[in-house]
């Protein structure tokens, strides 16, 4: 049977005490395989996995219940090794790699900022700073709306406007919450995000930076921010 791999951890102290259960249905059982310094978290991998609610819960379940006694090097869910020798051989070729980033983020954790626009908030922000969108957007509203090419065009003069604001803003995030990380991570990019950054954070200045992506919140009202976290430091395990 094939071996399912949550994530890799220092033999000692143990990263697991007691029964903790992992994916499949029913949840297999979590175990460990030792080789050197190193252990690496695994079960048995369903033969049907698929990223479904349960498994991916199960996952991140083991994670924390790891890296609640230490460090742990999280694997992205669905990492599966053909058995538990391939598992062992690969924490011998690289022990050192291995044990030099469970160093460097030793006592870090994650958190995840995603960042939208109040569409509102915005718009009432771009006319009061640019006298232009003003001007034409009083003078279509006097026109009754105004011709198509009126319209055309302070639609296209309000989108330049905004996507100015968009990238302001995302530099805006990033230099308020940098400061109290110490590393970031920028995420996968999406349209419906005008930021996803992911921060490693130390775990004794975890209310610092919550605190700080309050004060951003707070002193930006167009701003929508959405943090996740604390979480087992994904985006800066290679």
């Amino acid at each position: 049977m094939s071996t399912y791999v949550y994530g890799i951890a220092r033999n000692s102290p143990p990263p697991l005490t007691g029964d903790v259960s992992g994916v499949g249905d029913p949840p297999r059982p979590v175990r460990t395989v030792q080789r050197g310094a190193l252990v690496a978290l695994v079960s048995d991998a369903p033969e049907d996995l698929k990223p479904k609610r349960r498994d991916l819960l199960a996952h991140q379940s083991v994670l924390a219940v790891a890296g609640a006694s230490g460090v742990v090097l999280p694997m992205r869910f669905g990492g599966i090794a053909p058995d538990d020798d391939a598992v062992a051989s690969v924490l011998a070729e690289r022990e050192e790699h291995y044990l030099e980033r469970l160093n460097s983020l030793d006592g870090r954790v994650e958190y995840n900022v995603k960042a939208t626009h109040d569409e509102e908030a915005v718009l009432h922000q771009v006319l009061a700073e640019n006298p232009e969108l003003r001007t034409l957007s009083e003078a279509n509203r006097k026109a009754a709306g105004g011709s198509q090419a009126q319209k055309l065009r302070l639609g296209e003069l309000v989108v330049a406007a905004v996507q100015q604001c968009e990238a302001r803003d995302a530099a805006l995030i990033g230099q308020a919450l940098t400061g109290v990380a110490e590393d970031t991570s920028p995420g996968p990019e999406s349209s419906g995000w005008l930021a996803n950054v992911s921060f490693l954070v130390a775990r004794e200045r975890k209310d610092e930076f919550i605190s700080a992506v309050r004060a951003l919140q707070s002193d930006n009202p167009r701003l929508v921010l959405q943090l996740n976290g604390p979480l087992p430091p994904y985006s800066f395990v290679e």
